[in-house]
């Protein structure tokens, strides 16, 4: 077990250097300038040439990422904001906490309705009840998040009233506040998890029962509820593991867009501006910490998954 885990350890460093210098050269690769945008066009040639001098700018690209880098590695510093020189690492401190209190409260709704209908429909498998979710299910899945956020927005802000149009207020300043505020971009950025898991549930319990050992126990004479709950289930949830930790992206690309609609002060939203006004470090940062979240993520599966699965334990051992 210590030897699996040194090793995805390892295979996680590596990932992470290599999405650090993947989104580096990618930030570099945009148009435009970003002691101009900065400094706005009236500022002086020299002007915008000294801002580029004191940004480091000037330097080498070489020379700029082993910068970065190294301050990341020795000092957790992701350096300064190119666009106001504001220190990255308090920014984005700053906005994480409202990604989660989105994030979060969304992969635990995707889990408590995807899984239930998943299962349920898997048991009514023909019925009118699985023919329905299927739908629901497809049509989620079909539907990108921002024209269902567009849609929740005008109908229920616009035309219904029932809830505020932007603003966001985070739960451990005013609770119910945030409960009125947060819950339809909580259930938008959740739909996805929720349509993924509940096709993936219905459709990997639906091989699992016709396995051998779900015939037999039928054959002995126990009940329908007990070989489902009992021995399906145990077997057939197991992979869904794995489906719940790949949604991390999702659930970071949602933010993205939720963000944005709804006006809320968090990562997704500082991504985008920061990607509008050319602010190379602060997109690297969150980018970084992202992909940190996501490999931390997936790591947490695979472990879990190796403790859950005697299989793959004797494997990894």
């Amino acid at each position: 077990m210590i030897t699996y885990l040194l090793k995805r350890l390892a295979v996680a460093g590596f990932l992470m250097l290599l999405v650090s210098a993947l989104v580096f050269l990618l930030m570099r690769g945009l148009p435009g300038d970003p002691a101009l945008i900065a400094l706005g066009d009236s500022a002086s040639a020299d002007a915008i040439e000294a801002y580029r001098n004191r940004m480091g700018l000037n330097d080498p690209l070489i020379v700029q990422y082993v910068h970065w880098i190294t301050g990341i590695l020795l000092r957790w510093d992701f350096g300064k904001s190119v666009l106001n020189e504001q220190n990255v690492s308090l920014m984005i401190s700053q906005r994480l906490p409202n990604t989660l209190t989105i994030g979060i409260p969304s992969i635990v709704l995707g889990i408590l309705l995807g899984l239930p209908i998943g299962i349920l429909s898997a048991i009514t498998r023909g019925t009118w009840i699985d023919q329905t979710f299927t739908l629901i299910v497809n049509a989620f899945l079909g539907t990108p998040r921002f024209l269902v956020a567009i849609f929740g927005v005008f109908i229920l802000a616009f035309k219904l009233r029932l809830i505020p149009l932007q603003g966001y207020t985070p739960p451990w300043v005013d609770l119910a506040a945030y409960a009125h505020k947060a819950i339809w971009p909580v259930f938008i950025n959740s739909i996805y998890i929720f349509a993924v898991l509940a096709r993936y549930t219905r459709s990997n319990l639906l091989e699992v029962m016709t396995q051998d050992y779900i015939r037999t126990a039928r054959a002995n004479g126990l009940s329908e509820t007990r070989v489902i709950f009992r021995h399906a289930l145990k077997n057939g949830l197991i992979p869904v593991v794995t489906i719940i930790g790949l949604q991390m992206p999702q659930i970071i690309a949602g933010a993205v867009i939720i963000e944005s609609i709804f006006n809320i002060p968090g990562v997704g939203q500082l991504v985008l501006n920061g990607v509008l006004n050319r602010d190379y470090l602060v997109v690297q940062a969150a980018v970084l910490v992202i992909s940190m979240a996501t490999i931390a993520s997936n790591l947490i599966v695979d472990l879990t998954y190796v403790l859950i699965d005697p299989r793959i334990k004797r494997m990894s051992w």
